[in-house]
């Protein structure tokens, strides 16, 4: 039997928090909400202390986001999915390259947030159409010159659970899978757009039409 999936939902408004509640509930599979709050607390203490996933509204009853919150929780190795209001480029890069696992507009359906937080679980990411849509409407010049080859190691990562099975499918070494992936990294931060974790690679590779959302 498949062991069951859990998560914690911060969100202030308590409609939100229901009904976030609610469909993860009734998916496949199912995840149970274990502790919901107005505040980050909630993710700290109790049966929230010990979700798989938590679930993040960015504002959380403040002008500020909970940009720090977030950075906390990845910090400790929680796993987080942002959920939003917000649908601009700035915000979702944001919080993927503090380290969220997937950044969602509250436009998102139930089947989107389902499959983000089943992803999380098992930390993976997940791209919804949103975030394809945001980062397509990027304008930015600075786009790094990848290698076919480097662009084909970091289609099957994103496409793969695990480097060594990137390296079986190519038939390379995962030492030469590591060394693409970095390259990849040191391009982007040489033009000052780093992407430190998967997601925010994932999500600068979409911006810049280097993949697309249905090669994911």
């Amino acid at each position: 039997m498949a062991q069951e999936l859990s998560a914690v939902v911060i969100d202030d408004h308590p409609a939100v928090r229901d009904g976030v509640a609610q469909w993860l509930a009734a998916g496949l599979p199912a995840i149970r909400v274990v502790a919901t709050g107005g505040d980050v607390g909630a993710a700290w203490v109790g049966a929230g202390a010990g979700a798989d996933v938590v679930v993040l509204d960015l504002h959380l009853g403040g002008p500020a986001p909970a940009e720090s919150d977030l950075a906390r929780l990845v910090r400790a190795g929680r796993r987080v999915v942002v959920y939003s209001m917000r649908a601009d480029a700035a915000t979702a890069l944001t919080c993927l390259e503090a380290g969220a696992l997937s950044y969602l507009t509250k436009a998102e359906g139930a089947t989107h947030l389902r499959a983000a937080v089943a992803a999380a679980a098992a930390g993976r990411t997940y791209t919804p159409p949103s975030l394809a849509g945001v980062l397509a409407g990027d304008s930015s010049p600075r786009r790094p010159v990848l290698s076919a080859r480097e662009t084909e190691v970091l289609i099957e990562w994103f496409q793969s659970e695990s480097k060594e099975f990137v390296a079986q499918r190519l038939g390379i070494s995962l030492s030469t899978v590591n060394a693409h992936l970095e390259h990849i990294r040191v391009k982007y931060a040489t033009i000052g757009r780093e992407a430190p974790t998967k997601a925010a690679l994932v999500a600068r590779a979409l911006q810049d039409g280097l993949v697309r959302l249905e090669d994911l």
